[in-house]
């Protein structure tokens, strides 16, 4: 929402922002700050744990929950400050409070200090977010049932914990409390973590957690829970049978959805979909002209950077650019588990379905210098290319620093380049992006560092 504000200004509009908390939203507030803050403090744990073979020993590595959450705390806070400060630089109005749409053009906002606002504006833009799916068998206590809200400033540290929900939060959360300590269970419905990503990759990491000990149970069943003086008793049914799992806390994230904010779409109405998104064209615009909707609210995919990109779509529309629409040609999208996971465009299976013949260039990261370097040998780069004309359709990328190296991923999906284009492009070394030119030349079987057996043949 803010980004929309912001660009509104920069377009020479009058533009105001109504937020019940602070500035920044879901993202920056309860979600990707906060939660990368905490896995990059477990990451740090870790590496603690594992730098003997480096030959730095330490002890003995303690977590101090209340200092890690006062830290995480910290981040957060410099960033929505600096949210703060652009919305006043820009001249963007800002209200803090609940706002509730009297009527197109109309907003009256409860403010949080007391008494109300009446703002009024030919445009009303909704980005009220999402919210944690909460299970009726389940439901959060904020004690020992937890969101991911919760899991990002916990009461207390869990020994045990069992995770309900093998998608990116459940398995960045997950493994972010086992490299700070705890012994982690996760429990999926469908057959294996991470439900929806490139096979290949499910199955790599479903590899790396078993190495890892961490238990996934899978195809599973949460099936009742019992409050007990140790914590939490879990009936789980898997593979025929019935077992309790005994855990101190338990995560549910089992999906998000959006949540309107209870600021009257509805009532003033808006259409929504079977599944609660609201029904938007490609500028943003709602069954009710003069009111807009966008981010988690309006439609998968449900990430920040997706929004912030719609937010500047819907300002020019405002704005008065009738040709701006919404239409991107690749948004990427990042796991922050251990090894990172990173993916933008079509997978093989995709493209297929869509009618379309691929080729496909893999690359190991066990290859690449750079990665022995960082004691992290774990995944593959694989580039996903249309075979007559071998541009690059999709890149999906497990290893170290994957959610950095996807923003070439994205350049190439969304500039249309070939594979040719992509393996003559220099890349530094030693650095992990020189995976992206092997992987390119790995599907003509031409990459230097990877012996091909089937060229051989």
């Amino acid at each position: 929402g803010y980004v929309c504000a912001i660009r509104l200004a920069q377009l020479g509009k009058r533009a105001a922002v109504v937020e019940k908390g602070r500035p920044g939203g879901t993202c920056l507030n309860i979600g990707c700050i906060p939660s990368k803050a905490f896995i990059r403090a477990a990451s740090l744990a870790r590496e603690a744990r594992e730098g003997a073979g480096m030959g730095i020993r330490i002890p003995e590595v303690e977590v101090d929950l209340p200092a890690l959450v006062s830290w995480k705390d910290k981040v957060v806070g410099h960033v929505t400050r600096g949210v703060s400060e652009l919305l006043r630089l820009n001249k963007v109005a800002w209200f803090q409070g609940a706002g509730r749409i009297e009527a197109p053009g109309r907003v009256r906002v409860a403010l949080e200090e007391g008494g109300e606002e009446v703002l009024e504006a030919p445009e009303i833009v909704a980005a009220t977010g999402s919210r944690p799916v909460e299970l009726p068998a389940f439901p959060f206590d904020g004690q020992r049932v937890w969101s991911s809200t919760e899991a990002l400033s916990p009461p207390f540290f869990p020994e045990r914990l069992v995770v309900i929900g093998g998608g990116y939060v459940g398995l960045e959360l997950g493994m972010a409390y086992a490299g700070l300590g705890s012994q982690v269970t996760v429990v999926e419905a469908l057959d294996g973590v991470l439900p929806g990503l490139e096979e290949e990759i499910r199955k790599a990491m479903a590899r790396v957690l078993k190495k890892r000990r961490l238990p996934v149970l899978a195809p599973a069943r949460a099936l009742s829970m019992e409050k007990t003086s140790a914590g939490i008793a879990l009936q789980v049914e898997h593979k025929g049978t019935t077992r309790t799992l005994e855990a101190d806390a338990l995560l549910v994230t089992v999906g998000r959805k959006p949540w309107d904010g209870d600021c009257g779409l509805e009532e003033a109405g808006v259409a929504f979909d079977e599944r609660g998104f609201v029904e938007t064209d490609p500028a943003g615009r709602t069954s009710v002209p003069g009111i807009r909707a966008m981010g988690d609210l309006a439609g998968q995919p449900m990430l920040a950077h997706k929004a912030s990109a719609e937010g500047k779509v819907l300002a020019a529309s405002i704005a008065g650019d009738e040709k701006a629409a919404f239409d991107p040609a690749a948004i990427p999208a990042v796991v922050f588990t251990h090894p990172e996971i990173a993916t933008v465009g079509l997978t093989a299976r995709a493209a297929a379905e869509a009618g379309l013949e691929t080729i496909e260039g893999k690359f190991p990261v066990r290859a690449l210098g750079r990665a022995a370097v960082l004691g992290a040998l774990d995944g593959f780069v694989k580039i996903v290319a249309q075979k007559e004309s071998r541009r690059v359709l999709g890149v999906h990328i497990m290893g170290p620093e994957a959610a950095e190296l996807i923003a070439a991923g994205a350049l190439a999906v969304a500039g249309g380049l070939t594979l040719d284009q992509a393996a003559e492009t220099i890349q530094a070394h030693p650095t992990m992006a020189e995976a992206i030119p092997e992987a390119a030349e790995a599907a003509s079987g031409e990459a230097i560092h990877l012996f091909d057996l089937k060229r051989k043949a």
